[in-house]
């Protein structure tokens, strides 16, 4: 099955409540989106000429409190319509989870094969960052905001730490059992 573009909607999503350049578009995505959502930065680009071509949003060229000149996107009532038509539907499948670590566990045959410790322990490193990281973030975006004024973004956040400490149990409990 193809999988939806929903790179538009997360972009009027952002754009919903300020306007913003494509730079701050583009730090939305490695600070808040990126920790569930990943794209290429000329993907922004191309999508805000597409969004802006069907009038779902428009754009102000201008020297802004400084003498460098910069766009600024803002949604339009269309892409708004856009927007909360979207946010209001329902998924009626899950998404496929394309993982390539899981892809090679499952081509692993024998429990002594030399390759499964150092996979998975390379995994359980990276997700100790992750998870360390989510955690930081937790931090320092909810000392600044009221989670309930932000409940979804803490709700994400909170699903996201609780993914990671799973997941670098179920890798825990996986390496402990190899070694036996």
């Amino acid at each position: 099955m193809a999988q939806k573009n929903l790179l538009p909607l997360i972009l009027l999503g952002l754009l919903r409540d300020t306007k913003k350049t494509g730079y701050e578009l583009k730090k939305d995505f490695e600070t808040e989106i990126g920790e569930f959502w990943s794209v290429q930065h000329s993907q922004i680009y191309l999508e805000l000429k597409r969004l802006t071509e069907l009038k779902e949003i428009s754009s102000t060229k201008g020297f802004f409190g400084s003498k460098i000149e910069k766009t600024y996107y803002e949604i339009t009532p269309l892409g708004e319509e856009r927007f909360e038509k979207w946010e209001k539907s329902f998924q009626n499948e899950l998404a496929v989870n394309k993982d390539e670590f899981v892809l090679k566990l499952y081509f692993i045959k024998d429990k002594k094969d030399g390759r499964l410790q150092q996979l998975i322990k390379n995994q359980y490193d990276l997700h100790l960052e992750k998870l360390a990281h989510l955690n930081l973030r937790m931090k320092e975006v909810f000392s600044k905001i009221d989670k309930e004024q932000n409940y979804g973004h803490y709700l994400i956040l909170n699903h996201a730490i609780k993914r990671e400490e799973e997941y670098t149990k179920w890798l825990s409990d996986s390496l402990e059992n190899i070694n036996k």
